[in-house]
């Protein structure tokens, strides 16, 4: 496949980046006002981490199966196909749901499109480019997926303000954007030049270098103490403010992530990728604890463009270390485990943070956040001085 480029981007890259663009916009929409749709049913702070937590972890073993299907057949696009399409199933459903069970399960059955659908996207942009573009067209993925989550919760905000209250229109207008992104996926994207794998044996996890389990040990340290956002969102209702504005607070955080995120995937590739993780696991433990330690609106403004920051600095750099350190045949199985961590560390840590809101105070879940961050740090201090030195010995 010739690599072509639309705005220095390669066209894979950038039509999987529409995507991520018109699908978040979707989920956004629905995302940003979740929480409050739930306390209006009557959920309490444990249910609504928990609705998050299982929604998210039971569907995440998919991302495992998916990526390492992708490399079995040698195909990512069916995958994505299918798991945008599911939630552009899902999406109007939300307006017919009366209690958080039944949120529970369309938000079940929305994360399974997901978990199909990650891993053979991040496999198809990692197979589509050259390794010193990773970071730059990672952040670049970052920031579309940012950029819909900007106007997802900015439309939503409108709706709120127009339709106090009603959720419903929200719900029904966020399917729209969803059928794009499944559009866009069947017009313009087109499989990377991966071979089918015909041996299980050959890509098996255990042919993944231990340095990626490593990382994947610090990712698991860092989740557990990284619950549901929806949680942030229901510390800020606290504050008094006007539950129109939730969805634009919300946004604050996605816009500071989509100024940045391409500028700082491409220092990625220049100064590495371990400083700035290492760095966005420092500030997220700074704006957990400050969201702990105060109760202003004003406050929480700051740290969420703080935590736009932190997602500017980690998600794309993340994603581009695997590149990094994962061959191309098994792209879609580090990527899928990748993303199974992240999924299922969320429901421990889903229902850590929901219970210490509800039955120890609301401040006692993000100083717990804030502590495994620190530990996610050092943890990734210890990676990087022991990989650096393996890379002196192996020049010895």
């Amino acid at each position: 496949m010739k690599k072509e480029k639309i705005f220095g981007i390669q066209s894979n890259a950038f039509f999987a980046g529409l995507t991520s663009f018109f699908t978040d916009t979707s989920t956004k929409m629905v995302y940003s006002v979740m929480p409050l749709f739930l306390l209006s049913m009557g959920a309490s702070k444990t249910t609504i981490s928990l609705i998050e937590g299982i929604a998210e972890s039971t569907a995440s073993l998919l991302k495992a199966v998916s990526g390492y299907w992708s490399d079995k057949i040698g195909k990512n696009k069916p995958f994505m196909i299918i798991g945008y399409g599911i939630t552009a199933i899902i999406t109007p459903l939300y307006a017919i749901a009366r209690i958080p069970v039944q949120i529970l399960f369309f938000r079940f059955f929305e994360r399974i499109g997901k978990g199909l659908r990650t891993a053979p996207r991040d496999s198809l942009i990692s197979s589509s480019i050259k390794k010193n573009e990773a970071g730059k067209t990672f952040g670049f993925q970052k920031a579309m997926d940012n950029s819909g989550a900007i106007v997802g919760p900015l439309i939503a905000f409108l709706l709120l303000s127009v339709f106090p209250l009603n959720y419903s229109y929200i719900f029904l207008l966020a399917t729209i954007p969803a059928i794009l992104g499944v559009l866009t996926i069947v017009f313009f994207i087109k499989e990377a030049n991966t071979e089918k794998n015909q041996t299980t044996k050959k890509i098996s996890p255990k042919y993944l270098p231990k340095k990626f389990y490593f990382f994947l040990v610090i990712i698991f340290v860092f989740t557990l103490g990284n619950s549901a956002d929806a949680l942030l969102l229901v510390k800020t209702t606290e504050t008094g403010i006007d539950k129109a504005y939730i969805p634009f607070v919300y946004m604050i955080f996605n816009t500071v992530s989509v100024l940045l995120a391409i500028p700082i995937g491409k220092l990625s590739d220049k100064i590495g990728r371990e400083k700035l993780i290492i760095l966005g696991f420092l500030v997220y433990a700074i704006v957990y604890f400050l969201f702990g330690r105060f109760n202003s609106i004003n406050v929480f403004i700051f740290l969420f463009m703080l935590y736009g920051f932190y997602s500017a600095l980690t998600d794309g750099s993340q994603k581009a270390m695997i590149s990094d350190i994962v061959s191309k045949d098994l792209k879609g199985t580090g990527f899928g485990l990748y993303h199974a961590v992240l999924g299922i560390t969320l429901l421990p840590a889903s229902l850590i943070a929901g219970l210490l809101y509800d039955n120890v105070n609301s401040n006692a879940p993000f100083y717990f956040g804030s502590a495994m961050a620190l530990i996610a740090a050092i943890l990734m201090i210890i990676f990087t001085v022991v990989d650096k030195r393996k890379q002196k010995m192996s020049y010895v």
